[in-house]
């Protein structure tokens, strides 16, 4: 029985020996095998899904799909719309390109795809052809959580738009003045063009924006935060509760949602926000307060707190104020009312003292105690302040007449 035993030992080990020897090289160092590639996805080319005619405002808008990326840099297909005017055809060159990032909207038909063009229309008689993505959560990704003021996800958005439409346009057969490029948006759409600025500046050398106007966003976003647990007030209930589930989706922070909110919101939030059923201002009457801490935790407002610090390390990821470099030769106008409680003025504040810090000379900044006669609040107000300077700048470079009046304009801002 013994010798049995070493008999099997000794055969296991022999062959033990000779499976080392026959897998190994022959300097001994056996090299680990090349993994696999992982598979690339690839997404379909940029395309026109859909054509509208808009006979009254003598539009045309054009759906379209084109390649991006979501908020976590994985590829997708994302939405918008190109529109052009009756004065540019395939005869008369369009004089220039507009890309209109769109405000704050939560009701799945509010983007441009869905024909909410209210901005695209106006600019009809002016020459230029206006180009808007609906940002990932809308169109045609309406069925996930938008990525609402991360302006990093929104701009490559707004670019990639930009990218696929001048392509679909000349297969359209329509050309424009490639010199002329304005970046329009304001308030989140605001934070959204000055994150296109960011954007290529880093990584698109070839495109030149001709001027960005930018109202009422959130560029200093960490400091947003500190300002309304300052305050203990939010002109808009609806945007911070929709930071807060952003950026603990799209940063990954897993916090859940029962330390960040208070009854009645935690029990609300997939209907009346993530639904996209409501408009801003229904889910603001739903929340029914403007105090912050009525919906928010006592944790979430302790800036010192763990949950906080969290917070503030991914709101800074996308700080606008810092961590990039501005081209010396951007054109921006800053436009911000001094008493604006849904964004605080000093967003726009640090944002003029960066840019003219990082040498950017042509930055006009507006941020005063803005009056008008359509009595709206200050962040409303900011809007057709900032629509009106824009036109007196557009139509100077363009040297074109105006091509509206004033009551058209408050009719589409309010």
């Amino acid at each position: 029985m013994k010798k049995d035993f070493l008999w099997l030992i000794s055969v296991l080990l022999f062959w033990g020996m000779l499976a080392t020897s026959c897998s190994s090289s022959d300097d001994g160092n056996s090299p680990l095998p090349e993994p696999e590639p992982e598979p690339k996805t690839e997404l379909p080319p940029a395309r026109v899904t859909e054509t509208v005619r808009y006979e009254k405002e003598k539009t045309t808008a054009y759906n379209i799909e084109y390649p991006s990326t979501d908020p976590l840099g994985n590829p997708v297909v994302l939405s918008g719309t190109i529109t052009v005017g009756d004065e540019v055809d395939k005869d008369h060159p369009g004089r220039g390109l507009l890309l209109y990032n769109h405000f704050t909207v939560y009701r799945a038909n509010q983007c441009p795809s869905k024909g909410n063009l209210d901005v695209e229309k106006f600019m009809t008689g002016s020459g230029l052809i206006t180009i808007s993505a609906d940002y990932y959560g809308f169109g045609i990704t309406e069925d996930r959580q938008q990525a609402y003021c991360i302006s990093r996800a929104n701009a490559q958005a707004s670019v990639d738009a930009l990218l696929a439409a001048k392509q679909l346009l000349k297969e359209l057969g329509y050309s424009w003045n490639d010199d002329i490029l304005f970046n329009v948006g304001y308030s989140q759409g605001g934070q959204t063009a000055m994150g296109v600025v960011r954007l290529i500046d880093e990584k698109y050398p070839d495109l030149h924006i001709t001027y960005t106007f930018a109202g009422g966003g959130s560029y200093d976003i960490p400091e947003t935060y500190r300002q309304f647990i300052r305050s203990g007030q939010t002109g808009m209930p609806s945007t911070v509760i929709s930071v807060l589930l952003a950026y603990n989706e799209y940063a990954e922070l897993g916090i859940p949602r029962s330390e960040i909110f208070k009854e009645p919101v935690l029990s609300h939030i997939d209907e009346w926000i993530l639904s996209k059923r409501y408009t801003r201002s229904q889910i603001d009457d739903m929340v029914g307060t403007q105090t912050i801490a009525d919906f928010a935790t006592p944790t979430m407002l302790d800036l010192d707190s763990d949950l906080s610090q969290r917070y503030m390390q991914a709101l800074e990821h996308d700080n606008l104020c810092k961590g990039w470099t501005p081209r010396k030769d951007n054109h921006i106008m800053l436009v911000h009312h001094e008493k604006d409680i849904t964004v605080p003025v000093e967003n726009t504040r640090n944002l003029y003292k960066f840019l003219k810090d990082a040498g950017v000379e042509d930055v006009e900044l507006h941020d005063s105690n803005y009056f008008w006669l359509f009595t709206q609040p200050a962040h409303e107000s900011g809007a057709i302040v900032m629509a009106t300077y824009a036109v007196e700048k557009v139509t100077k470079i363009l040297g074109i007449k105006t091509w509206f009046n004033i009551d058209d304009l408050a009719k589409i801002l309010f």
